[in-house]
């Protein structure tokens, strides 16, 4: 690794893509809270996320709270890379603002702008001008968190890389583990958060956006503890694979 970088990769909750998880029973046993996105067609750039919950030993999932609207990337969807199984059909690349379709597991560190932050359950890591997020596919650091040395110069190829850049959008954002280390794919696609909406009407190069509000409401109505997962899919996908994959 660079000596200029520092890796920060604690609490990534991963399950790898060739796992011995079965297609009929995609959730883990563990997982108590569903985040689920439908779109009515493939270039659909706005929905709602409805999260479920339920208790164990499992039960049946049910609605929680509200629904709040969300905004995606500004070309629609693509088959991203989590943890169902491969699909058919065009597949997230780096840079083609399209959200990643698909089953994703979630991040447990919060990423932020203010100097604390407290959300019960939450780790929170407040970002300075140090902070990149790899998105050079050729990197060995693909789509990892990492931390430049303090008392080295700022390297010239890193300035897009970097967290902070006084957008108050990325303020608040929680990664969504698509193409997710150790097991990231070249050029699949990187940078995939949760994170604030620039206005009730805009678009995200890949994300997933909503109010501050809603966002700070989702993150106190679960945590890590829950294995959460986020599950978005074109309406048709969802009917075509609920019932195998056990949706809601």
């Amino acid at each position: 690794m660079n000596s200029l970088l520092r890796c920060t990769l604690a609490g990534l909750f991963l399950v790898p893509l060739n796992s011995s998880v079965s297609a009929t029973n995609l959730i883990p046993d563990k997982t108590r809270v569903l985040l689920l996105a439908v779109t009515d067609e493939w270039n659909t750039t706005t929905t709602t996320l409805q999260l479920f919950r339920r208790t164990l030993p499992a039960s049946s999932w049910t609605a929680i709270g509200p629904s709040p609207q969300i905004h995606l990337g500004r070309n629609g969807l693509a088959w991203g890379r989590g943890i169902h199984p491969p699909q058919k059909g065009v597949q997230k690349r780096e840079g083609d603002k399209k959200s990643p379709a698909g089953i994703f597991s979630l991040g447990s560190i919060l990423y932020g702008y203010a100097d604390q932050l407290s959300i019960p359950g939450w780790r929170y890591h407040c970002v300075s001008d140090r902070d990149l997020w790899i998105e050079d596919s050729s990197s060995l650091n693909y789509n990892r968190h990492l931390i430049l040395n303090p008392h080295e110069p700022f390297p010239d190829n890193h300035l897009f890389d970097r967290m902070r850049q006084d957008d108050p959008a990325h303020a608040l954002k929680l990664f969504i583990q698509h193409n997710a280390p150790p097991r990231a794919e070249p050029g699949a696609g990187s940078a995939i958060f949760f994170h604030i909406s620039r206005s009730t009407n805009s678009v995200t190069t890949g994300c997933t956006s909503m109010s501050e509000v809603d966002l700070r409401n989702l993150l106190t109505s679960f945590s890590p503890l829950d294995h959460p997962l986020y599950i978005l899919l074109p309406r048709s996908e969802y009917y075509r694979l609920r019932a195998s994959w056990r949706l809601p």
